[in-house]
């Protein structure tokens, strides 16, 4: 694959990964990148390295730019192996004596994850390191999204390389924001969802301290997808508005359902929610995939979800997609439960709790219905759908 010219003396050197369809239970259906970054002066950075298995493909990128032997500083990001896999290959190339700058925290995981002794050297918070005509910054952005992660800035171009930050897993051979698909935004609200959500309060906090230091960013560049050269603002806003949580008129009813009883009541309820001029979305589970429920989730003022009862229990899928969301820790959101049932009839209270254990403000009870809804049990979901229709209407 043939280098990306960002700048001037500054190169995209990373790889495509055309085919992967998971990482890590997050549905990659548009693949992924892993980007690596160049920086060519007086001395020569690397910024970052990709998964191991595209180790030699990344060789041959830096090949065609410069030799690997004539680079003399390399820069580890963010430890996790889908950058730092190919370090072993790139450091027995470039010089197994060469300097690797990256965190505190990412020293001991570099360490860790790997036997060899390389050079390293930890950063502090602002430090800088000069290159000739220009200079690196780095800055420390601890648990966005793992304890030794930290961003690189190009000082002379306000190039920032931000690691995992303002990603996507898109593959392609468009390398800019400007070039890709319109649904862009979408693949980084879906990034963001699924890896970042969690870290929602940092990274408002990441977002005011760069803002404080006056620093320009002209261009960002991260580890995964494409790079914001038309408009870095854009993607900076949409992470300011996501990490705060701001919800928007629109309720998701997640469901399941063993014979179309469930599926009943939930498109009921979105007939009820609808009906008060919010926009819902019905998903089923099992037509769906977890990560692009959560990305619904994301920006959605109430969730509404709907069980039946298997052996005392919630349905497993659901119980899945629970305790997935869980994890992100959404905020901000009104919940609702309901299903059906045979003769137990026990997963709506489960449901329930799990969404109050969350902090999920719910509105009652829902509906809860044996066998096949009748029309009282459906007028029932469309009431209960109005009431949550009115909640995320009042805020």
């Amino acid at each position: 694959m043939k280098p990306t010219k960002i700048a001037d003396g500054v190169y995209e050197v990373g790889v495509i990964d055309w085919n992967i369809r998971d990482f890590h239970g997050y549905s990659t259906d548009r693949g992924t990148s892993y980007n690596a970054y160049l920086v060519i002066d007086e001395q020569v950075a690397l910024i970052d390295t990709v998964k191991a298995p595209f180790a030699d493909q990344l060789i041959a990128n830096i090949s065609q730019v410069i030799d690997p032997e004539k680079i003399d500083v390399v820069v580890s990001n963010h430890t996790e192996m889908d950058h730092s896999g190919a370090l072993p290959r790139i450091m027995q190339r470039v010089g197994e004596d060469k300097p690797l700058y990256c965190s505190k925290m990412g020293a001991r995981n570099l360490a860790s994850h790997f036997t060899n002794p390389w050079n390293y050297h930890p950063v502090k918070e602002g430090e800088t390191l000069s290159l000739g005509k220009r200079s690196l910054t780095f800055m420390e952005t601890r648990m966005i999204h793992w304890p030794d992660s930290m961003f690189t800035y190009l000082n002379e171009d306000r190039i920032l390389f931000s690691s995992d930050g303002f990603g996507q897993h898109y593959a392609g051979f468009e390398k800019f924001d400007d070039q890709a698909g319109a649904d862009l935004m979408e693949q980084a609200k879906k990034y963001y969802a699924n890896i970042l959500l969690l870290y929602a309060p940092r990274i408002l906090k990441l977002i005011e301290k760069v803002a404080a230091s006056g620093i320009q960013i002209d261009m960002i560049c991260p580890d995964h997808g494409v790079i914001w050269r038309k408009d870095p603002g854009s993607i900076i806003d949409a992470y300011l508005k996501w990490s705060r949580q701001e919800p928007e008129q629109k309720a998701v009813v997640v469901y399941d359902t063993m014979w179309k009883s469930t599926e009943t009541m939930a498109n009921a309820i979105a007939e009820g929610i609808s009906s008060t001029g919010v926009m819902v979305k019905p998903i089923h589970i099992r037509s769906s995939h977890r990560s692009d429920i959560m990305t619904d989730v994301l920006d959605a003022a109430a969730v509404v979800m709907g069980s039946p009862t298997l052996n005392n229990q919630m349905f497993p899928t659901v119980a899945d997609v629970l305790v997935y969301m869980k994890g992100l820790k959404p905020v901000n959101k009104i919940g609702g439960a309901f299903g059906s049932y045979g003769w137990s009839g026990e997963a709506v209270k489960l449901v329930a709790a799990e969404l109050e254990a969350m902090k999920f403000r719910m509105i009652e009870a829902g509906p809860r219905l044996q066998y096949v809804p009748e029309e009282a049990g459906i007028a029932a979901c469309i009431e209960y759908g109005k009431m949550i229709g009115q909640a995320v209407k009042a805020g």
